[in-house]
């Protein structure tokens, strides 16, 4: 009796042990995006096309999503200002479009334009954070909204003259720009693309994420990231050790703002189209959320946490949709599910940033 007792004890440490590692949460909206792919299964919904548009999915916000560990690491919390870094790497887009350039020189020369522009933006946006210590993640989304109205702006003012981005009648730039018109529509998707079955692998892109998130892993294993780190976990501590505390912030949130900025045209890519005008609006949020669904908190996030909370956030939209359409039949609920899915989500996750917080 004793050696039942003894296992069920052991059983219930150890399933404590892997949801204190998971954490719950995550583990709950796992079971809930497993449970939507069985439901799909049985009202007849391809799997194949499901788990190709969440690989998809994934690809394409993946590098959206890691600008926030950066900004978190360094103590500033999830950067809600990542419309600042977005609107660099779209002007930067809409730059080489401007220049003629298609196909990969397009992409390689909207990378070169945004990325100074946005360490500019990045250094400016990390010394405001350091003088408003504290009050981060307020000022910081309304920082993000007062840069996306700004470039509403711009977007008309700027005398772009390439007419495949701008208003057939008038001056200023279109809301949305078609890439395929300059071959840049999917362009790392496609790259070494393959299949697994019927299950379509875009290589490229899964590559170009791959590539950033181990950029961002090395970087925190180097002398650098490391007293991002410590600046972040114990500012008094790392202070008295000798670390530039306000330094590394700023440094952290120009190597965030960049992420965006990269992120954007790595998003856009994949979409097909460059949104312009009020579209980067409310990017941030389920960036933020996905990163925090992976496990991460407001003062902690890794890599690991970036992959796992993209892929279980965008899988979850992806499948959640379908099935509730073809569930509810004769109704025409992919909207309004959305946003449930998408706000519910993010609900949750402003609920750990204030955890995290405190």
């Amino acid at each position: 009796m004793s050696e039942i007792n003894g296992n069920g004890n052991n059983l219930l440490q150890n399933s404590r042990s892997l949801f204190g590692n998971i954490g719950l949460p995550t583990a709950i909206i796992a079971a809930f995006w497993f449970f939507t792919l069985v439901v799909g299964h049985f009202v007849g919904i391809s799997m194949s096309t499901l788990v190709s548009d969440t690989i998809k999915r994934a690809g394409m916000n993946g590098i959206l999503v890691l600008a926030m560990v950066p900004a978190i690491q360094s103590g500033t919390g999830p950067n809600f200002a990542l419309p600042i870094g977005i609107v660099c790497g779209l002007f930067g887009l809409v730059c080489s479009i401007e220049m003629d350039m298609t196909g990969m020189a397009w992409l390689l020369v909207s990378f070169a334009i945004a990325i100074p522009l946005a360490a500019f933006a990045g250094f400016i946006y990390g010394k405001l954070m350091n003088a408003v210590k504290g009050s981060e993640m307020t000022i910081a989304t309304y920082t993000g909204f007062s840069i996306v109205a700004l470039m509403c702006l711009a977007w008309l003012m700027i005398p772009f003259k390439n007419p495949k981005m701008g208003w057939f009648i008038g001056t200023g730039l279109r809301e949305t720009i078609q890439l395929d018109a300059v071959g840049a529509a999917q362009i790392l998707n496609n790259f070494l693309q393959f299949r697994i079955g019927k299950v379509i692998i875009p290589t490229g892109l899964l590559l170009t994420f791959g590539f950033f998130s181990t950029l961002v892993w090395l970087f925190f294993r180097s002398k650098s990231g490391i007293a991002i780190s410590a600046g972040g976990i114990n500012p008094k501590f790392a202070q008295a050790a000798g670390l530039d505390i306000d330094r590394n912030r700023v440094f952290a949130n120009v190597i965030s703002t960049i992420l965006g900025a990269i992120g954007i045209i790595v998003y856009s890519q994949s979409y097909g189209y460059a949104q312009l005008y009020t579209a980067p609006l409310m990017m941030a949020f389920p960036a933020v959320a996905a990163v925090l669904i992976g496990g991460a908190t407001a003062s902690r996030a890794k890599v690991s946490h970036v992959i796992v909370g993209v892929v279980l956030f965008q899988g979850l939209l992806t499948t959640a949709l379908p099935v509730a359409n073809e569930v509810f039949v004769g109704t025409d609920l992919s909207e309004i599910m959305r946003m449930i899915i998408q706000n519910g989500i993010i609900l949750y996750a402003l609920t750990q940033v204030k955890r995290g917080v405190q």
